[in-house]
């Protein structure tokens, strides 16, 4: 009994660092689906062994209740201050988000990896090209990415970070597909805006967001927050599964 209590405890501190949540990831998994070329789909098919975008994105999330896999731990957030660039940031040998989904961008474009390399490489990128898009994975330095920013959601203890993984998300009661369905689809000419740029672009758009991110009064938040800012997170996750296929494209089509 004490140990399935300190896997609880583990579980619940670990939660609060994962982006979108299982429903945000998997949406952005399936809208990335639908803008893949038919060649990198059918090659993607074969090295995720037919599991689907959307149920191989919160693996990276999964895995960290694994040791094995510990050295991703900070592969789902970076740093970059306000009014800074990526590239003013120290790095960290460790790696964060940005570094790595260029890193394995670049490594599946060469190739030369084990089967199980490259299928778990897939898998990471899903997910942390999604990470990268929620505003608090590109994080300002001093509250772990609005992890130590407390708050109420509809008088429930929460956090920040929490509110813009999954609170608000889960509080619309959609499944992943209908999510999908909802984030809608961009005209031709904003599909071509956002198919542009680079990781590090994209990466910076997350930063632009915190005026909005951070208005949250005196902390007690719901439907007004949601109402306000949503759509931002909506727009987000659209994007992720849209440009995670730019780069699956680019990779595999």
């Amino acid at each position: 009994m004490k140990n399935l209590f300190l896997i609880f405890v583990l579980l619940a501190a670990t939660s609060q660092s994962f982006g979108w949540g299982a429903t945000g990831h998997r949406a952005t998994g399936l809208v990335a689906e639908r803008y893949l070329s038919k060649k990198a789909k059918k090659k993607i098919n074969l090295i995720l062994g037919g599991e689907s975008l959307a149920m191989v994105s919160t693996w990276m999330d999964e895995i960290r209740s694994d040791s094995t896999y510990n050295y991703t731990a900070d592969w789902h957030w970076t740093t970059i201050p306000d009014g800074g660039k990526y590239e003013d940031v120290e790095s960290n040998p460790d790696g964060k988000v940005v570094m790595m989904i260029e890193k394995i961008v670049g490594e599946l474009k060469r190739g030369g990896l084990s089967a199980k390399q490259e299928q778990e490489y897939l898998k990471m990128l899903v997910h942390m090209v999604g990470d990268m898009h929620q505003p608090l994975h590109v994080g300002k330095p001093g509250d772990r990415g609005g992890n130590d920013v407390k708050v109420k959601w509809f008088r429930t203890d929460s956090n920040l970070h929490r509110v813009w993984d999954s609170d608000m998300i889960d509080d619309t009661k959609l499944s992943y597909t209908e999510l999908a369905d909802a984030l809608g689809k961009p005209d031709k000419d904003k599909l071509a805006k956002w198919q542009q740029g680079s990781v590090r672009d994209w990466a910076l758009e997350s930063v632009s967001y915190r005026p909005q991110v951070y208005d949250i009064g005196n902390g007690s938040l719901g439907y007004t927050y949601s109402y306000k800012y949503f759509s931002i997170a909506k727009e987000r996750m659209l994007q992720a599964g849209i440009r995670l296929a730019v780069l699956l494209n680019t990779i595999y089509g």
